[in-house]
């Protein structure tokens, strides 16, 4: 029964996981993920999914429909609508949400967008290390005692010679009875990959864009974080000027002020050259903007500080344009004329909200 039990719900599962892919792309354009449960879930409406149910036999008895009645009578505990409302036609839309975690949401994801596997660049050898306490022995430190298996086995010794006094119940530890906790040293990878989130919250970019930007940074964020065991993210906002923020700052600050890029990257490299060794971590800087920056010279600089002080130190540097009624869109053309052959440098134009998909592909699609 267990067997059959297990083979019906791994059967419902890849059937879940079917819908899931075949509605993967809806999902991701328009944002339906119902709501994260801690930090490894999330709850996904699946529709059109028949949900197993039990059937009860011609002889159950009692319950509702048994006993004393006549035809018409409300069930207890129901209440009746007052009959105002008009008839439809269409059918009733019930949804099943299905809980489904992170990993196998970036498994689903990197199966329907054909992503690679990412290359670590050798620097995930970042570990920690911790003593775990596995069991008793007779020699150790004093520091390690372990004073109720001590005691005890004194106890048993004094039993066992006929010297223990229930009256009197002094226990005198002498060295056999000693025990002490052993311990063994484990290491355990700690974060090593970092995403930098870089965005532009100057007057042009609106609620709709910053949206876009929220929903892409998640898909992003999930596909990374199952290529790694540790990722920590950081967040920089900025117009003519940059500060770092908090996650929730992040994508809740509202709009205002002209836009100067240059310092956010200065920014951004300050944080990559204080806090991430190149030798020991996988930097991954997302930068989304409109593409309206303050002046040519400052446009320029941008260009400088990303050859001499970002790339050299990032695994790939990612620029997503968002496309905006109001701004002019013209940073990712100068990024291309000047770091178009720079591999490490992927930019994508994102449209609207149907374009995120092909943009996480731009980013993700190169494995680096």
């Amino acid at each position: 029964m267990s067997l059959k039990i297990d083979q019906d719900h791994s059967r419902f599962r890849a059937i879940v996981r079917g819908r899931i892919r075949e509605n993967l792309r809806k999902y991701i354009s328009k944002g339906e993920l119902m709501g994260k449960k801690g930090n490894d879930v999330v709850s996904i409406p699946i529709p059109q999914i028949d949900i197993p149910r039990f059937q009860y036999g011609e002889k159950q008895q009692g319950g509702v429909g048994q006993g004393d009645g006549d035809p018409g009578d409300p069930l207890s505990g129901q209440q009746q609508g007052d009959g105002t409302g008009k008839a439809g036609s269409d059918a009733g839309e019930h949804v099943l949400e299905v809980d489904v975690t992170l990993e196998e949401l970036a498994e689903i994801l990197g199966e329907e967008l054909s992503l690679p596997k990412l290359e670590d660049k050798g620097k995930s050898s970042v570990v920690a290390t911790k003593d775990r306490y596995v069991g008793v022995r007779r020699h150790g430190p004093n520091s390690l005692r372990h004073f109720r298996r001590t005691f005890r086995r004194a106890m048993l010794r004094q039993i066992s010679m006929g010297t223990y006094d229930p009256g009197n119940p002094i226990v005198i530890p002498v060295r056999d009875d000693m025990r002490f906790r052993s311990w063994k040293t484990e290491t355990e990878p700690v974060a090593n990959a970092v995403i930098l989130y870089l965005m532009d919250v100057s007057g042009s970019m609106g609620d709709e864009q910053k949206e876009i930007v929220r929903i892409e940074s998640f898909w992003i964020d999930t596909w990374l974080r199952s290529q790694y065991k540790g990722i920590q993210s950081r967040y920089i906002i900025h117009d003519a000027v940059a500060r770092e923020v908090d996650r929730d700052t992040f994508f809740r600050t509202r709009e205002s002020g002209g836009t100067m890029i240059s310092s956010a990257y200065k920014l951004a490299a300050q944080v990559i050259e204080t806090d991430y060794a190149f030798d020991e971590w996988n930097v991954y800087p997302f930068h989304f903007s409109d593409g309206d920056n303050w002046s040519v010279d400052d446009t320029l600089l941008c260009i400088e500080i990303l050859k001499k002080q970002i790339l050299p130190r990032c695994n790939m540097f990612a620029y997503g344009q968002v496309e905006s009624p109001y701004g002019s869109g013209q940073f990712i053309k100068d990024l291309r004329e000047h770091l178009g052959s720079d591999d490490r440098v992927v930019a994508s134009e994102i449209r609207d909200k149907d374009a995120i998909v092909e943009s996480i592909r731009d980013f993700l699609g190169k494995g680096k």
